[in-house]
């Protein structure tokens, strides 16, 4: 199936400005055109986006999704130095999850104090 950049942009919740940027930036390397010029996604793009996207979504560097996209582009011979990215990737992720959580239970200990201390809330004082 074929889609326009309207459809694919809707497809991966991002604006076409970003699908363009990515374009540019050359993270998305096989989107083809029409006779108008217009770009022409298949369903192999999409899926290809999405995972640019949960790259993005997980704070990898552009320089760094752009080098993998560049390996990608070489062939299976790189494989192994594209799985030590994930792995590096993962790690970091991993890391933030443990350090997120730490704060989620700070937070919840906070919430957890000010609900002890019977405050009404709306009034910001002490309930009698």
């Amino acid at each position: 199936m074929q889609y326009t950049i309207k459809e694919v942009a809707e497809k991966v919740e991002l604006t076409p400005h970003t699908l363009r940027y990515y374009e540019n930036e050359g993270l998305l390397p096989y989107i083809l055109r029409d006779t108008n010029g217009n770009r022409v996604f298949s369903d192999t793009n999409v899926e290809w986006l999405r995972f640019v996207k949960c790259l993005r979504d997980t704070s990898m560097p552009i320089s760094e999704m752009r080098h993998f996209v560049n390996l990608s582009m070489q062939g299976d011979d790189t494989v192994p130095e594209r799985m030590e990215i994930l792995y590096q990737h993962r790690e970091n992720l991993e890391k933030k999850l443990k350090e997120m959580s730490i704060y989620l239970n700070n937070i919840n200990n906070k919430i957890e104090h000010y609900e002890s201390c019977n405050i009404d809330v709306s009034k910001g004082k002490y309930k009698d």
